[in-house]
């Protein structure tokens, strides 16, 4: 059976989208980043990078998000295209969520909201390149039903991880200035896959407040600094 070492982040719950639409059994191995479990040798034998998600699928270990995304795809055959030529766009946009879309939300989400002080440049320079990319991917997803066009794929399950959490980058207002991302989205959460993970993410409790401890879990490297 499949290991999924798994946090209620995006990119994990990207993973658990892409797991549940293949119906796969596997064991969710929670791993609390707020308490450091990410930081065990024993997740640090998996993911030395100390990062979720990952998983154990019998002989092969995979860790980051959209490696594993690719793997399981490859492994089963599906949620990729089959078109040489369609493959390739599905890959160029998978891509661009991996590269774009995911660290600048992760940094913009920090600096609005767990920097320890507020830092206006940082904040407008990530809110900015967030916004940035959303409009790229609602002028592509006005011309498509999914980013690779005509077939839903790894690349949609991507986007998905990262614009549930647009509320973190944009307030209340969300997705509503990209409403060709807004349709995507409203028609990948009535699917029963990503239903079925995000009840998966309500059975685990993982530990909430921002505190010292979780402080020294999420940014080690800040405890480091030489005085």
């Amino acid at each position: 059976m499949l290991d999924f070492y798994f946090h209620a982040t995006p990119n994990s719950m990207k993973v658990a989208v892409l797991l549940q639409e293949l119906e796969l059994q596997f064991a969710v191995k929670p791993i609390d980043i707020f308490k450091g479990e990410q930081h065990t040798s024993a997740f640090g034998a998996i993911n030395p990078n100390a990062k979720v998600p990952a998983i154990v699928d019998g002989g092969a270990v995979v860790f980051d998000s959209h490696a594993i995304l690719l793997y399981l795809a490859d492994k089963h055959g599906t949620f990729v295209p089959e078109d040489r030529s369609e493959y390739a766009t599905m890959l160029s946009w998978l891509m661009l969520v991996a590269t774009g879309l995911s660290p600048f939300s992760g940094q913009a989400i920090h600096f609005m909201h767990y920097a320890p002080e507020q830092i206006p440049y940082a904040i407008n320079r990530y809110r900015k390149e967030v916004a940035r990319h959303y409009g790229v991917l609602d002028e592509r997803l006005g011309r498509v039903r999914y980013l690779a066009g005509d077939c839903y794929t790894i690349a949609d399950m991507a986007l998905w991880g990262w614009a549930a959490s647009a509320g973190y980058v944009f307030g209340v207002d969300e997705l509503t200035a990209y409403p060709n991302v807004e349709r995507f989205m409203e028609e990948i959460a009535a699917r029963p896959a990503v239903q079925r993970a995000l009840e998966m993410k309500s059975a685990h409790v993982f530990k909430g407040e921002l505190d010292d401890q979780a402080r020294k879990a999420m940014f080690p490297q800040n405890e480091k600094q030489v005085a």
